[in-house]
């Protein structure tokens, strides 16, 4: 039986957050419809921060507002507090996740808060969703950020990341992704920690992997959580993205390569390549200056792979 795997699509977010051009809101609108289009089921949208800390997110309201209209879309917006909370509460977003760096010094850098802190936020999130109509209530991702290690601390200690998952569920998280954000992670690493976060969240509470590219192990990596059974991948389209603030974080991982390589080992992600490399043709347009990364779109497809016979590496 075919194996389902989601991916999620966090270029709006990640992506555009670490580049210098601002993509202009109806290039925004056009690029999001055509990921969709394309098949991807989740995208993260933008971000609840203030516009003069990441100006190129602005408009993240008025790009839920249009996410919000294409059918069988979850639609899902990172946010760093309580506040952007409310304002993605006010948007209708599907999904928050809200970032906790498993590194106190990276949170201190990204979020100005301690764990402690960040636990507390956590808690006043939930307690917000809780007094939301259960049918309209977004759910809640932790996302446990360098999980794998720190360009400022180095190693972080697998046992300090098990028990932040555990308190992030207590807190009222949904479930738990991690997050591998500065490009440490390897595989045999993944496959530890996802075990072992697991064992103790829960299967069904275990969002997924958010792993970078910077140092060539993405796809690596991504094939070691599939070994243990991870089914969700956040991915960025063409590579761009990274975190504003940690030093060295570039490259997430490629859409465009990550579906391919999915769909050829036999895996399904729904995704239509062919149209996932149009939408690619969107971003670039709208943000010329920037660099594009990504195999698949440089080489093409192989001979006899569907989306060739679609019509595209030919």
């Amino acid at each position: 039986m075919t194996r389902d795997i989601l991916i999620s699509e966090v270029g709006p977010r990640d992506g555009l957050q670490s580049i210098k051009s601002i993509m202009p809101l109806a290039a925004k609108k056009a690029w999001i419809s055509a990921l969709a289009a394309s098949g991807l089921r989740e995208i993260e949208v933008g971000s609840f921060v203030p516009a003069h800390l990441l100006p190129q997110l602005a408009d993240t309201a008025e790009v839920v507002a249009h996410a919000l209209t294409i059918p069988n879309l979850t639609v899902a917006v990172l946010v760093p507090n309580l506040r952007g909370a409310e304002a993605a509460i006010r948007a209708g977003a599907h999904k928050l996740t809200i970032p906790f760096s498993a590194s106190e010094t990276h949170s201190l850098k990204n979020v100005r808060r301690t764990h402690a802190q960040m636990l507390d936020e956590v808690r006043g999130i939930a307690a917000l969703l809780q007094a939301q109509p259960a049918a309209a209530r977004p759910k809640l991702e932790g996302g446990l950020s360098t999980a794998f290690g720190c360009t400022y601390e180095g190693d972080v200690p697998a046992d300090l990341v098990i028990r932040l998952a555990e308190q992030l569920c207590t807190a009222g998280c949904d479930e738990i992704g991690l997050a591998d954000s500065v490009g440490y992670a390897n595989p045999a690493q993944v496959r530890d920690l996802v075990v072992r976060v697991r064992t103790v969240v829960g299967r069904e509470r275990f969002a997924g992997l958010h792993l970078h590219n910077t140092r060539g192990l993405g796809l690596a990596n991504v094939v070691a959580g599939l070994e243990v059974g991870v089914d969700t991948f956040d991915s960025s389209m063409a590579g761009i993205g990274g975190c504003p603030f940690a030093p060295g974080a570039t490259g997430n991982i490629v859409t465009e390569d990550l579906a391919y390589m999915l769909e050829a080992m036999g895996f399904n992600t729904g995704v239509d390549l062919t149209k996932l490399l149009r939408a690619r043709e969107i971003l670039a347009a709208a943000v010329p200056d920037e660099e594009l990364y990504g195999y698949v779109v440089a080489a093409g497809l192989p001979l006899g792979s569907r989306a060739r016979a679609a019509g595209v590496g030919t």
